[in-house]
């Protein structure tokens, strides 16, 4: 098998990204650098990548992804719009987004390819936290950012307490804050917005649960760090314990 294929079944990205880090040295082929056209018989030969050994046995995959604004969060579009999958199209494993985006909202959305832990970070008992950043029309008084602290009447009922942030004025007469919020309704922070008498300009969801954006810049993605993966890791395991 073609070291590059063997590389991309190991959950490490695409082949062609493979083939890329192969000419970079980071693969090892029994301890020896590999070279592009290697081929590699596994339980014979040793891979490793970046000193990790690498194996075709399944893993789980853990992706940050920034989804740009105008980029659909669903499998397929029958507009033909651009969606999340688009940027995953030639990765090796199928991947899932946990949870959506609007059209016009951009940042963090996680891919995995473990349809459990997909299911367990939606749910609605575990409250996970999710932080934007939003830019809404006007001022933001400081009644408006304790009415959406202490939670607004929405047409599906009554939002959770939520916490306000870094409120400040934008030179276009605008105002910018952080919102965190513990639920996941359909367009939550427009709503809530709109609940008190603005329209929303601008959201970018930074963070879920101990997971960030980070540096990422729209369209990008990395895999999740060893801190978050523990993260992770113990929420399966509440998951379980529960069942």
């Amino acid at each position: 098998m073609r070291l590059q294929k063997f590389m991309a079944e190991a959950g490490v990205a695409s082949r062609r990204q493979c083939e890329e880090y192969i000419r970079q040295g980071r693969v090892l082929v029994n301890g020896e650098v590999a070279l592009i056209g290697s081929s590699v018989e596994e339980g014979r030969d040793e891979v490793a990548f970046d000193g990790a050994k690498l194996s075709r046995e399944r893993r789980r995959l853990v992706l940050l992804f920034y989804k740009p604004r105008g980029v659909v969060s669903t499998s397929s579009d029958p507009e033909g719009r651009k969606t999340v999958q688009t940027y995953f199209a030639d990765f090796p494993q199928r991947l899932y987004n946990v949870g959506r985006l609007d059209l016009n909202s951009e940042g963090l959305i996680i891919m995995t390819n473990d349809g459990v832990l997909a299911q367990t970070m939606t749910h609605p008992k575990y409250k996970i936290e999710k932080t934007y950043y939003a830019v809404c029309d006007g001022t933001l008084t400081p009644e408006e950012a304790a009415a959406l602290a202490n939670g607004v009447a929405l047409s599906d009922g009554r939002t959770l307490p939520a916490r306000i942030e870094h409120v400040r004025p934008t030179r276009t007469g605008g105002t910018s804050f952080l919102i965190t919020i513990r639920e996941g309704r359909n367009r939550q922070v427009r709503r809530m917005l709109e609940a008190v008498g603005h329209q929303t300009l601008m959201l970018k969801r930074e963070r879920v649960g101990a997971l960030t954006l980070g540096e990422l810049a729209p369209g990008e993605w990395r895999y999740a760090n060893a801190a978050e993966m523990e993260w992770l890791d113990g929420l399966l395991q509440n998951n379980k314990n529960a069942l």
